[in-house]
């Protein structure tokens, strides 16, 4: 039998729609409406999660710009105008850090729709018939907002959809929060096992504080919180019982490994913790669990007294690899320096619970500790 050639390596797909990870299209009334919609739920929603907008242009006259250009407000804001084209693969980089994008169902179809019952627009929404294949629930612009005979032709259940009203913001800002919220990536673990140690002169793994190698310990501590829980290793290296994942990104240590495992799996956060750190506890993990902000590209441990977040203690969401990459490109491969200069959530505790032991001199010293 012939083998079949294989042009590319085959490589696990982080989860996308037509522009984005999540995404939703608004369509059957004017544009104008459906842009103060989203103007209302992005308000309510803000506080908890990325929001962004995807329109066209309504002006007949408007040039394509020669170049890109960023203009900065002096309180953070931000308008782009872009040379660029349209192209999917492009809008799924670009959009990566968000949790929803809301799409102009009049001019771009979405994977998802919400659908406004405006009376005045049947025709239009006649015209887009088709991309209404996935309705989440309607909207009724009036009271007297109809359902088209050509709608429950077509879709014969679409009156057991869920229909409110276009001025109850609050109940649908929270259906669209719960939509979100369903999309949240699990959170897997991943043991730092890699490293060479050789400030301590013997593998870190293997050094017993608790009676077992630190290696069982750590790998312990996160399925006891119920995380599926893998241990990062260096290529060619073998270990026992344990689920592993190889670095595929050779001698950048800690950097390499995160990004291993979201080469490994994209559709995951992961839960980052090395065996240097043998004080962090139950309930280091269930804080750092229990503040998780999936908002941003991370959510990061700091001692109370340090000045910087520890990179080797976070959860680091699936948007965060885009971002890693990001800096690879730029010829950094330090995560500490990623997380400092991104939008992570910080969890203090105190500095005692998140020393590193890297000596023989500190494993001494943290071994009397831990067992008196």
């Amino acid at each position: 039998m012939q083998n079949t050639h294989q042009k590319h390596t085959k490589l696990k797909h982080r989860e996308s729609e037509n522009f984005a990870f999540n995404e939703i299209s608004i369509l059957g009334s004017k544009c104008s409406i459906i842009s103060d919609f989203v103007q209302k739920i992005s308000k309510k929603l803000q506080k908890t999660v990325k929001i962004v907008y995807f329109d066209a242009s309504h002006s007949d006259e408007i040039q394509a710009p020669n170049f890109d250009s960023f203009t900065f407000h002096q309180s953070g804001g931000l308008s782009l105008n872009s040379a660029s084209e349209m192209n999917k693969f492009n809008e799924r980089i670009r959009l990566s850090q968000y949790d929803l994008l809301f799409i102009n169902g009049n001019h771009y179809q979405g994977a998802k729709q919400i659908l406004i019952l405006d009376n005045e627009k049947e025709a239009s929404v006649l015209k887009r018939l088709d991309q209404l294949d996935y309705i989440q629930f309607v909207v009724k612009l009036n009271e007297d907002s109809k359902y088209f005979d050509f709608l429950v032709e077509k879709y014969p259940t679409i009156k057991n959809l869920k229909c409110y009203s276009i001025n109850a913001i609050d109940a649908i800002s929270k259906h669209i929060d719960n939509l979100i919220q369903e999309k949240i990536a699990p959170v897997q673990g991943l043991v730092l096992a890699g490293g060479k140690s050789s400030r301590m002169g013997q593998d870190k793994t293997q050094l017993s504080y608790y009676g077992k190698p630190q290696l069982e310990h750590t790998v312990s501590l996160l399925e006891k919180n119920l995380l599926q829980t893998f241990v990062s290793v260096a290529q060619n290296q073998e270990l026992g019982d344990y689920e592993i994942i190889q670095d595929k990104f050779v001698d950048l240590g800690a950097f390499g490994a995160i990004c291993s495992a979201f080469q490994h799996n994209p559709n995951k956060a992961w839960l980052v913790l090395a065996t240097d750190l043998p004080f962090v506890d139950d309930t280091v993990i269930q804080l750092l669990l229990k503040h998780r902000n999936p908002k941003k590209i991370a959510t990061a441990i700091k001692g109370k007294s340090k000045q910087f977040v520890e990179p080797l203690i976070t959860i680091y969401e699936p948007k965060a690899y885009s971002v890693l990459l990001g800096y690879l490109a730029q010829g950094y491969s330090c995560p500490r320096k990623v997380l400092i200069n991104s939008d992570i959530e910080i969890v203090e505790v105190n500095d005692a619970l998140i020393r590193n032991i890297n000596t023989p001199k500190e494993f001494k010293i943290a071994y009397k500790e831990i067992n008196e």
